[in-house]
């Protein structure tokens, strides 16, 4: 006969460390349903599976070693009483599937009150659970910590969750086989390092004989605890004013209206909860006054794509291990940003929950799926949080960045040292810590500081709103210049989801809106100068401005009031390169940016500098192109051509003794050289401008320049060093004309020589 079985396995990743498998998940910051999540798949079957933990003679430890256990994803560890404490540490290790690997050993966090849903018969102490993905094996070890005098609670139990999956099977897929051995022992004692023997629960709190493990789907309590804590005096209930009657759900008014969105919510059916766990109607408060941020699940290295799963688990872990009647929560949120529905009752109701002890009365509590007590939460999961928070407390007119009063159910203290007095009233923030309650040190270090950030997002104003560019306008200092239209961009802390509008404003008059998403906009300016401004309107109505920034209109371009020309300079001449200088000004009605030289060479020169030293070419003609810019830029063009022109020495006309002298330093390989006083060279030419050119020395001698006839000056060529085809001496004109230039030696006393290489003239 071919037997069929299932044999498990998955595709999940599963813890394998302390801080456990980081998981790639798709993180966009908007609520999203999980893959395994849909009304349509139906419930999925949850299974809570209960193992009583061996405890030592002396009562301060305790342990439980099982290889071969039916899967399971979240795990937990239970007591009989409530109001008993784990003062010690409870740790964990667990044997992932497929791989087998075991994973380090894991702390579970005891800090969690049993008596959260106080008053209820069956409930019980617990740790908080924690999620450790998909695993078939699984160890405990309990300690009560040194110096610890009373010992374990009584009844200590493992439960090990399996949330399921959605439709017909478990969170492990299941596949068939034929007459194959079974993948796992199915008998826990044929592990060789299980016990053979566990210890179960007596009415004394004794262990005697062997545990059996014990599925218990469906059910709300632990049939082993029949006694009710909230009448032990060592379990204090909420004051009877915190009672609330449950009222069907035809007789309710119509949920309230909100001053702010409601955010996207995954529905109890569409992370499909197993709603057979819960058999009792859920209890409403008139008002939310207050709402309280947990975390939950004591990991992080979870996929987003498992959220859903985490919350049935944790669904099941409050009803069949603490012995709440629903999932304690109002809202769930995942690090991406999802939020889950919580408890029944409709999430736009008041619906009574079991989150924090002693402040549950008309308050909400939302948990944020992870641990941070060492990292901060992703801006997804703050910006969710806050927009729950706002939308739930808008529904009863309160702005959650201000503060109220709660009336204490219980008697205790807070994580600060905060004690309370059952019966009596408190301030606390609309938006609190679970820690601000009880003492714990939930959310976590990190999420708690994030409180105010959260604070901010729901109650507004847009905070760090800033314009970051101006585009189509130039940067000066503190100043955009533009031309033409302008792209205005910005920026601001607050997620945009909570921003209603944008608005631009020039000169404090808005010219542009846009949605909250928008990071830009763009307007035309009319000339002139002015403050640009960003305006941001909150979801709660708030707006704010940002810093301005000044823009100035300008679409007048530049003028050149003096237009480039040239001018032979000082300097060595050769064939290839005559010294010349260019010059020109240029000014603006607004403000000059720069100069630019396009032709024959590339220069950028700034808005004060009005002449450049260059060379040209001799006998060619050279255009030089020159363009002002304004800062909006706007821009002018001008240039100026010249052709260099030399004339050797043998090209004047002669008076006196001149000799020729020859050298490759000298311009065309010759010179003129005298010493004869009143000697004389006269060049006739047509052009603007003109350069004497000689060779010097320390014997060099002097001469007169004589310019149309008319004395111009008296040069000395007397150099300490010895220097070849030197413009010595230049003179130029407004305007091209026929010319003459004479120089006539001087016969200076010692040195009266003088050697002249030729003229240049600019055409």
């Amino acid at each position: 006969m071919r037997v069929k079985r299932r044999i498990w396995a998955t595709a999940a990743v599963a813890t394998t460390a302390v801080a456990g498998v980081l998981v790639f998940e798709g993180v966009t910051g908007t609520s999203h349903v999980p893959d395994d999540a849909g009304p349509s798949s139906g419930p999925a079957r949850t299974e809570v599976h209960h193992s009583a933990l061996k405890v030592s003679k002396d009562g301060t430890s305790a342990s439980l070693r099982r290889s071969g256990t039916d899967p399971f994803s979240m795990l937990g560890v239970t007591w009989t009483d409530p109001s008993a404490k784990i003062t010690g540490t409870v740790e964990a290790r667990t044997r992932a599937l497929p791989s087998g690997d075991w994973s380090a050993w894991l702390p579970i966090d005891t800090e969690v009150d049993g008596r959260t849903e106080a008053g209820r018969t069956g409930t019980r102490g617990t740790t908080e659970p924690r999620w450790v993905g998909l695993s078939d094996g699984v160890e405990v070890r309990v300690s009560s910590g040194g110096g610890t005098s009373a010992g374990l609670p009584a009844g200590l139990r493992l439960d090990t969750v399996d949330p399921g999956r959605v439709g017909s099977e478990p969170a492990a897929y299941a596949v068939d086989a034929t007459d194959e051995p079974s993948a796992e022992p199915t008998d826990p004692t044929s592990d060789p390092a299980v016990p053979s023997t566990e210890p179960s629960e007596s009415a004394g709190g004794e262990t005697t004989g062997p545990a059996t493990e014990t599925p218990t789907p469906g059910t709300t309590a632990d049939p082993s605890t029949t006694a009710d804590p909230g009448t032990s005096p060592s379990a204090p209930t909420e004051s009877p004013s915190a009672t609330v009657t449950a009222e069907p759900t035809a007789t309710l008014p119509p949920p309230l209206p909100s001053t702010a969105p409601k955010p996207p919510i995954v529905s109890r059916a569409e992370w499909n909860a197993d709603e057979s766990l819960d058999d009792e109607s859920p209890d409403y408060m008139d008002t939310v006054k207050a709402v309280f941020v947990h975390h939950t699940a004591q990991t992080n290295a979870y996929s987003c794509a498992d959220s859903a799963a985490i919350v049935r688990g944790l669904h099941a872990y409050h009803v069949q291990s603490n012995g709440w009647k629903d999932l304690g929560y109002n809202f769930l949120v995942d690090k991406c940003g999802t939020v889950f529905e919580g408890r029944k009752g409709g999430v736009d109701r008041a619906v009574l929950g079991a989150h924090t002890y002693g402040f549950n009365r008309e308050t909400a509590g939302i948990a944020v799926i992870g641990l941070y007590t060492d990292s901060a939460a992703a801006t997804a999961a703050t910006t969710a949080v806050a927009r729950v928070a706002a939308w739930k407390l808008g529904q009863y007119g309160v702005s959650p960045s201000s503060t109220t009063t709660l009336t204490a159910g219980a008697t205790g203290t807070n994580y600060a040292g905060t004690r309370f007095t059952a019966g009596t009233a408190y301030t606390f923030g609309r938006i609190s810590g679970h820690r601000d309650g009880y003492n714990t040190e939930c959310p976590g270090t990190k999420l708690y500081a994030q409180l105010p950030t959260i604070r901010g997002y729901a109650a507004g104003p847009v905070t760090g709103l800033a314009v970051t560019s101006v585009t189509g306008a130039a940067l000066s200092g503190t100043t955009y210049y533009t031309k033409a239209d302008i792209t205005v961009g910005w920026s601001a802390t607050t997620p945009a989801v909570f921003v209603t509008k944008y608005e631009l404003l020039v000169d404090g008059k808005p010219v542009a809106a846009t949605t909250g998403s928008a990071t830009s906009a763009r307007t035309a300016l009319a000339a002139g100068s002015h403050t640009v401004q960003v305006r941001a309107t909150h979801q709660s109505g708030k707006t704010s401005v940002s810093a301005a920034a000044t823009v100035v209109a300008d679409r007048t371009a530049p003028v050149f009031s003096t237009k480039p020309n040239l001018a032979l300079r000082t300097g060595t001449v050769n064939t290839a390169a005559v010294p010349l200088t260019l010059k020109w000004k240029a000014s603006d009605a607004v403000q000059l940016r720069d100069v630019r030289l396009s032709a024959p060479v590339a220069k950028t020169y700034g808005p004060t500098t009005t002449s450049a030293s260059h060379t040209a070419k001799s006998a060619v003609a050279t255009t030089w192109k020159m363009t002002a810019y304004d800062r909006a830029g706007n821009s002018l063009a001008a240039s100026v051509a010249g052709t260099p022109v030399i004339l050797q020495e043998s090209s004047a006309t002669k008076s006196g003794s001149w000799t020729t002298k020859s050298s490759s330093s000298y311009l065309g390989g010759r010179s003129y050289s005298s010493g004869t006083k009143n000697a004389a060279l006269t060049w006739t030419f047509t052009g603007r401008s003109a350069a004497w050119v000689v060779s010097r020395a320390s014997t060099s001698g002097q001469a007169y320049v004589y310019v149309d006839g008319v004395k111009a000056a008296t040069v000395d060529l007397k150099s300490s060093t010895t220097a070849y085809r030197q413009a010595i001496w230049t003179k130029s004109w407004s305007a091209s004309a026929k010319h003459t230039v004479k120089i006539v030696v001087v016969g200076t006393s010692g040195r009266p020589t003088l050697t002249t290489d030729g003229l240049v003239y600019l055409k």
